[in-house]
């Protein structure tokens, strides 16, 4: 068994498909944790420009943990950008529009990339791409789908993802507090249920029936060329 793993073959495997996760994977989580902080700022709270995580530096914004996740189980997350409720007007109601920035921005980054591609298709060399072609296309849809999964799995309602706070929103002070304060041991619960036949089943699933009907935008783009 350690020979088939270390054997070039599956070594020089392993590492073009990190390759085609990594990349992807460094757009996606920064413009997610870019929509965060500039909502945030947006609403009133200045706490991520105030230390330099409003930008498109994706080492600025990477969980090694998060990242590795990604890359394997294409799911996963990023270092979270700081946001301090108290300067909120609403604290509430802004926190939970903060959340939804993240997957949000992820959604619409998917459908820009995929309109794109669709505009380059033929460029790239259609169906018979090779070479740089069949890389930068291969990137394209990485970028889009994990763009996608990281929106979905983001909006499971559960500490610390996006979903939660968005759920908790709907409670009463006491309760939405309350929860908030033992927020940092939901990693533990997330943790279970990735392991879980469950989560494939389901926001696996999910993931790609929403990247299969935003393959729609691509078709666009593809025939918008092709007509002009």
């Amino acid at each position: 068994m350690l020979s088939n793993i270390f054997n070039p073959d599956s070594i020089r495997t392993f590492l073009t498909e990190a390759f085609y996760r990594v990349i992807p994977a460094l757009m996606c989580i920064t413009f997610h944790e870019l929509a965060h902080g500039y909502t945030a700022y947006r609403l009133g709270d200045r706490t991520a420009k105030d230390m330099g995580r409003l930008t498109l530096n994706p080492i600025k914004h990477i969980d090694v943990f998060g990242l590795l996740m990604m890359i394997v189980f294409r799911f996963g997350w990023a270092k979270p950008v700081p946001v301090d409720m108290r300067n909120f007007r609403k604290p509430k109601w802004f926190m939970a529009i903060t959340a939804l920035a993240g997957p949000l921005s992820n959604i619409i980054l998917a459908a820009i990339v995929l309109f794109l591609y669709g505009l380059v298709f033929n460029a790239l060399g259609g169906v018979n791409a090779q070479g740089a072609g069949l890389v930068f296309r291969r990137l394209i849809v990485k970028s889009a789908y994990l763009s996608v999964a990281l929106a979905i799995f983001n909006l499971i309602p559960i500490p610390p993802l996006d979903g939660s706070k968005v759920l908790f929103s709907l409670l009463s002070e006491k309760t939405y507090y309350k929860l908030m304060h033992y927020e940092r041991y939901g990693i533990f619960v997330l943790l279970l249920v990735l392991n879980t036949g469950v989560f494939r089943s389901t926001v696996g699933r999910l993931t790609e029936t929403v990247f299969d009907g935003m393959m729609v935008i691509w078709a666009a783009a593809y025939r918008l060329v092709n007509f002009i």
